[in-house]
This record gives C-alpha cells, sequence and structure tokens, in this order.
C-alpha cells in the first residue's frame, strides 16, 4: 500500500503536467487501454487463463472504478489544482462507507458519522459556495470521481468475497473495459488535439506503467485482503503527498479557507479509519 500511495501521488502531479497536451478523454483511454492491456500481456506470459469468473463484474468496476472515476477527475484536473481535486477525489473512503452498508452489510459506527461531519463542514470551506462557480464545477467533479470510485471498490470487494478472480487478470480486464467504454465520449466531446512532446511521452509512459498497471494490481490486492472501509483509509496518503508535491511544483498554495478545509477532511478520514481499525463490521440484522 506504501507503494500504491507513492505512485498514485506521483501521477496527480503527472497527470497535471500533460493536461495541457491531450484532451481529458483521449488521455483516460489512452491510459487504460494501454494500462489494461500491459497487464493482460503479463497474464499471458505467466500462462494464466483470461477469463473471468463474471465477465458482469468486471465490466461494472470497470465502467465505474475506471471510467466514471477518472474521466470526472480529469475534467476537474482541467480547470482545478492538484490539490483540491485530488483531496476532492479521496472522500472516496468516506463513499465506501456508505456503499459497504447497503452492499455488505459493513455498518457506519458513531466514529464513523463524527468523521463524515468533520469532512462535510471541511467540503464546504473547500468548496467556499460564496466564490465563483467555474471553480467549484471542478470541486463537483472531483468529489462525483471520488463517488463512483468508491462504489467501484464496494463492487470489487463483493465479488472478491464471492468469486476469487485472478487478480492480475481481474485488474487488467476491469481496466481495459473501463477505457474502451470511455471511447464513444472522447470521438463525440471537442477535445484539444494531442501534442506528442517529451513531456507527453514522459507523462504518459509513468501514468500507464507504474501508477496505472501497477498502481491499480497493487490497490486491487489491498481491497481483495481487507475490509473495504479499511482499505480505502490506507490510500489517504496519496492526496497529503499530492498537495505538498503541488506546492513547490505547481506553486498551489492553498488560501487559508481552503486549508482549514482540507485539514478537517484529513481529520475526518482519520477519525474513519481508527473507527475501522478499532471495531469490526456488523452485519445489518436480517
Amino acid at each position: 500500500m506504501v507503494v500504491t500511495v507513492l505512485a498514485w501521488a506521483g501521477s496527480w502531479i503527472a497527470m497535471k503536467m500533460v493536461v495541457p497536451y491531450i484532451g481529458p478523454f483521449d488521455f483516460v483511454v489512452i491510459r487504460y487501454v494501454c494500462g489494461g492491456a500491459v497487464l493482460l500481456a503479463v497474464a499471458l506470459a505467466m500462462r494464466r487463463s483470461l477469463s473471468m469468473p463474471s465477465w458482469r463484474l468486471t465490466i461494472a468496476v470497470g465502467l465505474t472504478q475506471t471510467a466514471a472515476f477518472q474521466g470526472m477527475v480529469q475534467m476537474a484536473l482541467v480547470h482545478g489544482g492538484v490539490a483540491k481535486v485530488s483531496l476532492m477525489a479521496y472522500t472516496m473512503p468516506f463513499w465506501v462507507v456508505l456503499f459497504g452498508w447497503i452492499l455488505l452489510g459493513e455498518r457506519p459506527t458513531r466514529r464513523h458519522w463524527l468523521g463524515i461531519g468533520l469532512a462535510a463542514v471541511g467540503l464546504v470551506c473547500v468548496i467556499a459556495p460564496w466564490n465563483r462557480i467555474g471553480d467549484n464545477a471542478s470541486v463537483l467533479m472531483g468529489v462525483a470521481g471520488g463517488m463512483f470510485w468508491g462504489l467501484g471498490t464496494v463492487l470489487a470487494k463483493r465479488g472478491f468475497n464471492r468469486l476469487e478472480p485472478d487478480i492480475v487478470v481481474f485488474t487488467g480486464w476491469q481496466m481495459f473495459f473501463g477505457g474502451i467504454a470511455m471511447v464513444p465520449v472522447a470521438l463525440a466531446v471537442p477535445q484539444i488535439d494531442a501534442v506528442w512532446n517529451r513531456q507527453l511521452v514522459l507523462g504518459m509512459a509513468y501514468i500507464i506503467l507504474i501508477a496505472s498497471a501497477a498502481g491499480w494490481l497493487l490497490w486491487l490486492i489491498v481491497v481483495r485482503r481487507v475490509p473495504a472501509s479499511v482499505a480505502g483509509m490506507s490510500s489517504l496518503g496519496t492526496p497529503v503527498i499530492a498537495a505538498l508535491l503541488a506546492w513547490p511544483i505547481f506553486g498551489e498554495r492553498p488560501p487559508p479557507v481552503e486549508g482549514l478545509g482540507m485539514v478537517l477532511i484529513l481529520c475526518g478520514l482519520v477519525v474513519v479509519a481508527r473507527a475501522a481499525g478499532r471495531s469490526p463490521p456488523r452485519p445489518l440484522p436480517v
């Protein structure tokens, strides 16, 4: 998980750097079709079967965790800063708590609700509805991305509990399907033409090989081995590291109110993380 956090923190910087040179939907298609193909090639090299016990589950995870999540985030990065957008996307653990309650029967505790309350206040500070709506649009897209990621995480966890698919093959197929699902959007929505300069090539190489193929594989290994809520909380270092990197690289120094909102959100995440670590999930009564 430590390697995953570091790889994903770097990917936020790389994504912001390539935004001026490629359309957001073209980026998603190339990232995940190529990343999925890399993992499927690895599976073939390891002589593993490419069949899946449930194609419906694989496609559902690809549409939510890959296509919808990354599409929303990439659009948000066009207009918003790395620190704010990444933090909004990492409201994912709260959505995991909600969807885990609905789909897995993991009932939230009082600590969960306390953490969600802190994060809600922080979210208002970050969104700052008293400011111009343009910046708020990127925040809302980031939150929507986090919601889809949380739903995909819970769907994957339920599938792992019931079906135990091959993790390399499952990760490769869900990424590949998610990328393919974005092709019609990439063709229909007007975007800038890709400029394949050195910065774009190096950025895409890092994102495809490190952040996508390796990062998502490691992430789903964590999701398979621990409760969904714990998996969500274990990723919280990513937006913190991404925000720290964005400060010197892009000069993204958050204003005081926004900084306070980020602190409140992180405090809420920590409270939920401690709740997940101290008490086992309680199933819903039948």
